[in-house]
């Protein structure tokens, strides 16, 4: 009786704050839109398999800029190349705020790298950058670390002998200990029980993400808190994350040598050491844990799954990967790993990784933005406190940028000479300020590992390529690609 009580006066206070929010909005001059309900706002208007679609019939009726309504919370959302670039790049201090996303809310305590504003942002964002960029400290760089790794791949894939295999989990675990190798300086084995149990979380945690369950917790957080449900299951999850990330906190803690930094966690500890006098350092536990995770969360999934289904476009079109091979054999002399030095050596195949980035499309919406202050854009004016959601998926798809926006064409990024030739409008990463701070360390794996691969396998499905289908399995806040089988032939 009194979780109705509770749930009936948690109805009566979001249906006044409905009411407050349209009428307050009746001040500003807001993009336009199309009609809400009260308190579910444009929910039922919206197609839960993908989403982004209802977004773009959306803006073929109510422009590019419009406001919708996600329950009772006002979101603006940006369709198209000129309007996100407008945003997010031309008025780009205006569009730095972040959205306070209730999950990742919940799961960092409002800590770290990714949900962060003000000060904080800037702190962690400058450290974490410089950190992945000038990582040159131990005894390795990133580089060689992504080298050492697609060797490991290699050596495990060639086990298989011809034989089909699932290739989902290794390419989690050889891009997770990428990760591990930049935070916690150490890679695990294939076997380790515990990352494999790291893995399995993150896994769980992104699939909830992506779930319909998970699109209601961010959008109805206070009635999913009191609901029976898999969102409770995907905290436990959640801690099981942050305790193993404190536990290798504490092991470096008791190992640091200020002198000669490991990794990414040596690094923090030691601007932490740096700054205990300064009231308004951002280098504390708090931050540094929800930072390790941020790490984890968004570089294992995305560039693991970019690199399966990258597997999947090449199984497909047989005839691009024998191109690729073609032309990395006459760059690269078997035997010798691959290095980022070879890409400008190597157009057509940096063509095919960055079409099949933008064909995936694997965040359409990209995290929310956030209005810190009233915003003026377009003649229109965002008020603070509104979402703002850049449809990253538009811009990817959209027929003014592209030549042939729905079939995969490797071309988009080739000159009429053949020379790879960069995109305006490729923006997998996002754009502005609030970029993507693992964009260098995802483009260096995707060119390393499918370079190496190709060079040691030629890839095929079991089923044939009429088989495989490149539509994702299931669209949300990404766009998650269909397991295959594939067979690796040693070449």
């Amino acid at each position: 009786m009194e979780f109705f009580t509770t749930l009936i006066l948690a109805g009566l206070v979001l249906a006044l704050l409905w009411l407050f929010t349209v009428n307050n909005s009746k001040k500003y001059n807001l993009p336009p839109g199309p009609s809400a309900l009260p308190l579910i706002g444009n929910l039922p208007q919206i197609d839960k398999k993908t989403p982004f679609k209802s977004f773009l019939e959306f803006s073929k009726i109510h422009g590019p800029v419009m406001t919708l309504y996600l329950g009772w919370r006002r979101v603006v959302v940006l369709v198209g190349y000129d309007a996100v670039k407008g945003a997010l790049v031309d008025q780009a201090d205006e569009f730095v705020g972040r959205g306070p996303v209730p999950f990742l809310l919940r799961a960092t305590k409002g800590y770290g790298l990714g949900i962060s504003n003000g000060d904080r942002w800037r702190q962690l964002r400058r450290f974490t950058l410089t950190t992945l960029r000038d990582f040159g400290m131990g005894r390795k760089g990133m580089e060689e670390w992504i080298q050492e790794e697609s060797k490991h791949l290699r050596s495990r894939i060639s086990t298989y002998k011809g034989e089909p295999f699932d290739p989902t989990l290794l390419l989690t675990r050889t891009i997770s200990n990428v990760i591990c190798c930049l935070v916690f300086g150490q890679r695990f084995t294939y076997e380790d029980k515990q990352f494999l149990r790291l893995l399995s979380n993150i896994g769980k945690v992104v699939r909830f993400n992506s779930s319909s369950t998970g699109v209601m917790y961010n959008i109805f957080p206070w009635l999913m808190e009191h609901l029976p449900g898999y969102q409770h299951t995907a905290f436990a999850h959640i801690e099981e994350i942050r305790e193993f990330a404190k536990t290798k906190i504490q092991e470096h803690k008791e190992t640091l040598d200020p002198s000669s930094p490991r990794d990414f966690i040596d690094c923090f500890l030691i601007r932490s050491e740096q700054e205990k006098d300064i009231p308004t350092t951002e280098f504390h536990y708090e931050n540094l844990i929800a930072t390790v995770m941020n790490l984890f969360l968004a570089g294992t999934e995305t560039t693991s799954s970019t690199i399966r289904y990258a597997l999947s476009v090449l199984m497909k079109h047989q005839n691009i990967q024998e191109k690729m091979q073609q032309e990395i054999d006459t760059v690269i002399e078997k035997g010798r790993c691959p290095s980022m030095v070879d890409r400008k050596s190597l157009p057509f195949t940096d063509a095919v990784i960055h079409e099949v980035q933008r064909f995936l499309d694997i965040v359409p919406f990209s995290l929310p933005h956030y209005a810190l202050q009233d915003i003026s854009f377009r003649a229109y004016t965002i008020p603070k406190d509104t979402v703002i959601v850049p449809l990253l998926h538009s811009v990817l798809k959209e027929e003014n940028q592209w030549e042939t926006p729905l079939s995969f064409n490797p071309h988009h990024f080739l000159d009429q000479n053949g020379n790879f030739k960069k995109h305006p409008a490729f923006m997998p990463f996002s754009a502005g300020k609030r970029a993507c701070v693992g964009e260098s360390l995802a483009r260096m794996e995707l060119f390393i590992f499918l370079v190496s691969l190709l060079q040691d396998f030629t890839f095929s499905c079991p089923e044939g390529p009429d088989s495989i289908s490149l539509i994702p399995e299931y669209s949300s806040f990404a766009n998650v690609p269909r397991r295959y089988n594939i067979i690796a032939t040693p070449r």
